[in-house]
């Protein structure tokens, strides 16, 4: 696919441009993260003092939303240029893995949507000779909904890691719930020390995955929505390599054509067939 296309197919699925997520939703989520809200840092324990003008400045610079504050209400827009811009940087580190032979560890807190285009990655890299890690398969995590804290369990489906509830599916089936939770990959990567490693060299991602590894000082590439500003501050901060700015909520499929130019970009195109 080249640049242009891919640009078109942004615009035509929504994932870049005018989206889904609503001016609303980006502005609550700013406050709360400037507030220090756990459920919006993901895991990133900010150097800087992030005030709401500050992040607003920062994802219109990172992502393209509007700068105006004023700007309160209808869809979000996210600049293709700059998702097209994020995509190379991420297919440049995820061919740097490749060529090194990296171990990696994938996770996600949106498998519904996005556990195709990782599974995609996954596969490619494992060809290329990169030990994709599974560590902490089955083990439970205790965490915060808004029903109070609920039981769940790491899985990996198609070398990805997720969380479920215990019970509802067998290992290795369907997908997981939506998590924003970084102690998922905090126990993930607790039990690869444990074990002695080998420790992931690149954790690809988004939520709680990325910020939870690149807190903890583990090189993290990721995607991210409009109104999740804690990986663009991660970002900004050195402690996420890549983020990359689109809608995390589109179709499934639609993610396709993006895990295809990563793989072209990163020179791994033949390793991989989407899905």
């Amino acid at each position: 696919m080249s640049t242009g296309a891919l640009r078109a197919h942004l615009l035509a699925a929504r994932l870049a441009g005018p989206v889904a997520t609503s001016r609303e939703s980006s502005l609550r989520r700013y406050r709360l993260f400037a507030a220090g809200d756990p459920r919006v840092l993901l895991g990133l324990d900010p150097e800087g003092g992030w005030g709401e003008g500050e992040l607003l400045r920062l994802m219109a610079d990172k992502c393209g939303v509007s700068a105006d504050p004023a700007h309160v209400s209808g869809p979000e827009v996210i600049d293709p240029e700059l998702t097209v811009a994020a995509l190379g940087a991420f297919a440049e580190r995820l061919g740097a893995a490749a060529g090194a032979r990296s171990p990696v560890l994938f996770g996600t807190g949106h498998p519904h949507r996005l556990l195709g285009f990782y599974a995609c990655l996954a596969r490619a890299l494992s060809a290329a000779g990169c030990d994709v890690l599974t560590p902490a398969q089955g083990v439970g995590v205790d965490m915060a909904t808004r029903f109070g804290v609920r039981p769940y369990r790491i899985d990996y489906v198609r070398g990805v890691a997720l969380v479920r509830e215990p019970g509802a599916r067998r290992a290795g089936s369907a997908t997981g719930v939506h998590s924003h939770s970084p102690l998922p990959v905090r126990i993930a990567l607790g039990a690869l020390a444990e074990a002695g490693g080998p420790l992931p060299e690149l954790v690809v991602g988004d939520h709680g995955w990325v910020c939870g590894a690149g807190q903890l000082g583990v090189d993290a590439i990721g995607l991210a929505d409009a109104d999740d500003p804690a990986l663009f501050v991660g970002e900004a901060e050195g402690r996420v390599a890549v983020t990359v700015p689109l809608d995390d909520g589109v179709r499934a499929e639609h993610y396709g054509p993006l895990a295809r130019y990563v793989l072209r970009r990163a020179r791994l195109s033949g390793r991989q067939e989407w899905p």
